[in-house]
């Protein structure tokens, strides 16, 4: 579980490799540098001779680009805002400061994300989970590639995005927002962008844990291309963004299936699914905005953009049942104790499980929008705004298990020793698991029952689609307080529904076992980080498809009922006011505004009686009036001090909402039992306040402190809760004679009461020039956040943290940018969390995860002259620690439930601005 010598040398060499080589391209050209126009995303002053020399006593150009300028943006936008917003933009065209767009977000102060197969691709906002804030694309909500309302941001590539806010406070005109807050993509405006360019730009990927499945791959790479142009006296805009990227993921992944107490009641490790994963992640990005602003009073925009996904996994491992097999801790010999855990010993008779699985996902995203805007001289604005986003999803979990022999007690065994620390646990063994003669496709502990499984096969079907229309009116007072008057309707339609179909698979033949054919036998995978060797290995979809498996349907009612449908429609009236006020040398600005959102729901799906399926629907209608107040009081002497109140909603998950139950006739009672969704859900409500104290230095930097309440009037948890349950089929030989009511129990997530999370936020952004001039070029970026929770997710117990939950979040970036040259390093910090991972059939559980802190550095130079003029180079390191993903049992430290490494990943690319 130790990270090799070998690989830390061989980082340190190519990361050595690469600033040499880009300190060789800088030396003969760094001093060359002259001023040369930046089209406008700069600052530049023209002392120059003629002839090209500097005039006495001049002061020498100022350019401000690349990462500098995008973080002037930032200060920018924070400081003009009228609600406590946070945001990162392009340091140039197609070329956000980070290769991933979720890695740009989770930098951000009071941000953070969890990594899924080594790569972010969810935010939590102010520790809450992701399914507490929602995501727009240019104001307009999106659909996800999730089960839930969470969008997964590698779906976005970051080159296609130019600038992303994040909205920490509520806003009466802001649609779709959510509790913990609202993300923003912002793609690029043409017209408003103001010039020709055509920039292009490729990388490579280097994944140093190596190749570790056989047919996998460690190096990737990635290409994007984006054109900018007006037409027509600056009329008519376009702009089109293309990004293509085929990288590899390896994984080393240790798993326990949890702890068992032996007979003297000391813990030992009850199981291991451990694997050694291989991911080729492939995704083409489009986008495009055409502008067209014919008269000055009228403007019209359309946009497009489309994802097409595909996240191919293969797992390859050894499963071993040890205190929770089934001759459980009785077996365990020469245990070592300490402080009440089993360390090292040895489990006899072991029957090992050798895995060989595929997991594959693929999803396509569609999003179009079009908006026209109309202003006159009188102050009057109207604009019509339509969108539709849709998601198609497949996603395909595909085991296949092999042993010794079919059935418990039948075939070989080993003798496992095992020695358990805080990195997990590795093992000893007799067996040689590649042995195709030894090891045989078979259900080797009986898993199947009377049905002979050899495998198991899951295909999860999601369809995500939401249509939406807004009209907004707005008049300019040109008075005070009140500056501006906005009105407007919004009618979103969103539909999501999910069908699982889940399979047995059995030896086409009908035999227990079977030797793996030549044809489909790969090189052995190493498991040594383990100590568990090579082991047999094949592509289980290629045995499918070659016919040596059979499907065979699983209609049970787990599965059934995990299926949903939910509709919304979702008609919002909002009016505000914006606030403009002179006081003294000092302007109080903000807005004053009121939401009514009137919300119908509906959720259909098949309930289990025992027997038989019967389709239900159910829902529900609800009115949420949610008033906002944001307050900015802005000081001569930059000094901003804002106070923002509100009452926000999320929407509960969508699985929470599904109809679908399962459910049996309870004799004792007299009356129907069961468990499932809830179609009456009502969303989860907080009154909030914020207070924040920044102190600007022109665009340059500011420092800020950064304070939320948030007191949460309810929440959902899970209990059994009485039930109507009319209209549903009675399970077979009931008659309505044999109940005493219609109302029963189920088990069900209910809307309860919440508590409070509330928290302190510190943040800034410094430019070292500014206060010393020989530090000029260097500078720090960052947020350190504390926050506490005291929500009781189930009725009458202690308060605990909810999913997404850290206690201190703390981001950093230092950086130095002068001469074209730019050196940056940054530090992102969480401390322990609850997180979701993925399950068995793909269902998410929640583990205990610790405490995180990730490294990443990157080097450039963008050469401003000479042969390679507007050509930029770079090299990047993530993970640099090579930090793990680590999760617990329970609180317990020792006791290693995941142990995942990911290893570092080193990026080397160029670009080309015409």
């Amino acid at each position: 579980m130790k990270r090799a010598a070998a690989s830390n040398i061989r980082a340190k060499q190519l990361f050595s490799l690469g600033v040499s080589a880009i300190a060789l391209m800088i030396a003969p050209t760094v001093r060359a540098q002259s001023a040369s126009s930046d089209g406008g995303q700069g600052q530049q002053t023209d002392t120059s001779n003629q002839d090209g020399a500097t005039a006495p006593g001049a002061v020498e150009d100022i350019i401000v680009t690349g990462f500098r300028q995008s973080l002037e943006n930032a200060v920018a936008e924070k400081r003009l805002s009228n609600q406590v917003v946070e945001s990162v933009s392009a340091e140039d065209i197609g070329k956000l400061p980070d290769a991933s767009i979720a890695e740009s977000i989770a930098r951000l102060p009071g941000l953070t994300s969890q990594r899924v197969s080594g790569r972010s691709n969810q935010i939590s906002i102010r520790g809450f989970a992701p399914d507490f804030s929602t995501t727009l694309l240019n104001g307009r909500e999106q659909t996800s590639t999730g089960d839930n309302r969470a969008v997964e941001y590698d779906q976005y590539p970051s080159e296609v995005i130019n600038q992303v806010l994040v909205y920490k406070t509520a806003d009466a005109s802001l649609i779709g927002q959510g509790l913990s807050g609202t993300v923003d993509l912002r793609t690029i405006r043409p017209l408003e962008y103001g010039k020709r360019v055509l920039s292009i730009g490729g990388r490579g990927t280097y994944a140093d844990l190596g190749k570790l499945n056989a047919g996998s791959d460690d190096k990737g790479y990635r290409v994007n291309a984006t054109y900018v142009d007006q037409f027509f006296n600056d009329t008519l805009g376009v702009s089109l963004a293309a990004s293509y990227l085929h990288e590899p993921y390896q994984i080393q992944e240790f798993n326990s299936w949890g702890y068992a107490q032996t007979a003297d009641d000391n813990d030992v490790i009850g199981g291991s699914k451990s694997y050694v994963t291989s991911t080729v992640l492939k995704r083409m990005g489009l986008q495009g905005t055409v502008e067209w602003q014919p008269t000055p009073q009228l403007k019209m925009t359309l946009d497009g953009f489309y994802s097409d996904f595909n996240d191919d996994q293969v797992k390859r491992g050894i499963e071993l049942p040890l205190g929770y097999g089934a001759n459980g801790t009785s077996l365990l010999t020469g245990a070592t104790v300490e402080d009440g855990l089993v360390t090292s010993g040895t489990f006899n008779d072991v029957e090992g499980v050798v895995r060989n699985d595929s997991f594959q996902r693929k999803a396509k995203l569609y999003s179009f929008g079009y908006n026209t805007t109309w202003h006159d001289d009188n102050g009057w604005t109207a604009q019509l705004d339509l969108s539709y986003s849709r998601t198609d999803r497949q996603e395909i979990v595909l085991e296949s298990y092999s042993g010794t022999g079919y059935g418990a007690g039948n075939g070989a065994t080993d003798d496992i020793g095992f020695t358990t620390s805080q990195t997990g646990t590795v093992f000893t063994h007799t067996l040689d698991y590649s042995d195709p003669s030894l090891i045989l496709l078979t259900d080797s502990l009986g898993w199947g029952g009377d049905t002979k499984q050899a495998g198991y096969y899951n295909d999860r079907d999601i369809k995500d689609e939401i249509n939406q229309y807004r009209l907004e009116v707005e008049k300019e007072t040109f008075g005070s307080p009140i500056s501006k008057v906005r009105f407007g309707m919004n009618y979103t339609k969103r539909t999501k529904r999910l069908t699982p179909t889940q399979y047995f698979l059995t030896l086409a033949d009908g035999s227990s076992e079977a030797v793996l054919p030549d044809q489909y036998r790969l090189d052995p995978t190493s498991i040594t980080y383990l100590g568990l060797g090579p082991i047999l290995s094949y592509d289980p979809r290629d045995l499918l498809y070659g016919g040596i498996y059979s499907r065979v349907v699983n209609n049970s009612n787990d599965v059934v009922s995990t299926a949903f449908r939910v509709q919304e429609d979702v008609m919002t009236t909002y009016l505000q006011g914006n606030i403009d006020q002179p006081i003294g040398a000092s302007t109080l600005t903000g807005n004053i505004g009121v939401q009514a959102v009137f919300t119908e729901q509906k959720s259909s799906g098949l309930v289990y009686n025992g027997t038989t399926f019967g389709e239900v629907m159910r829902g529900d209608n609800y009115v949420d009036v949610l008033p906002s107040l944001n307050l900015s009081l802005r000081l001569p002497t930059q000094w901003v001090f804002r106070v923002a109140v509100a009452r926000q909603m999320q929407r509960p998950r969508m699985d929470d909402m599904r109809a679908a139950n399962k459910y049996s006739y309870n004799a004792a009672e007299g009356i129907l039992t069961g468990e499932g969704g809830n179609p009456y859900l009502r969303p989860i409500r907080s009154n909030s306040a914020d207070f924040t104290v920044e102190k600007y230095f022109g665009n340059t930097g500011y420092l800020a402190i950064q304070t939320f309440y948030k007191d949460l009037k309810s929440f959902v948890y899970t209990q059994e809760a009485p039930f109507d349950f009319s209209g549903y089929q009675l399970p077979t030989g009931i008659t309505e004679d044999d109940l005493v009511s219609r109302i029963g129990r189920n088990s069900v997530p209910v809307n309860g009461d919440g508590g409070s999370i509330y928290g302190a936020e510190l943040a800034g952004t410094l430019q070292f020039g500014e206060l010393f001039g020989e530090l000029d070029g260097f500078g720090a970026t960052g947020g350190l956040s504390y926050t506490k929770t005291k929500i009781r997710p189930s009725p009458g117990t202690p308060a605990e943290d909810i999913p997404g939950y850290s206690k201190w979040v703390a981001n950093g970036t230092v950086f130095f940018e002068k001469w074209g040259l730019n050196v940056r390093g940054s530090v992102r910090y969480r401390s322990s969390f609850v997180g979701e991972l993925s399950g068995f059939g793909a269902q998410r559980v929640r583990r205990r995860a610790r405490d995180e802190t990730i490294v990443d550095a990157q080097i450039g130079y963008d050469f401003k002259a000479g042969p390679f003029e507007n050509v930029s180079v770079f090299l990047q390191g993530q993970n640099l620690t090579d930090e793990p993903f680590v999760t617990i049992n329970g609180d317990n430290q020792r006791e290693v439930i995941d142990y995942q490494t990911y290893g570092r990943r080193f990026l080397a690319g160029a670009s080309l601005r015409f």
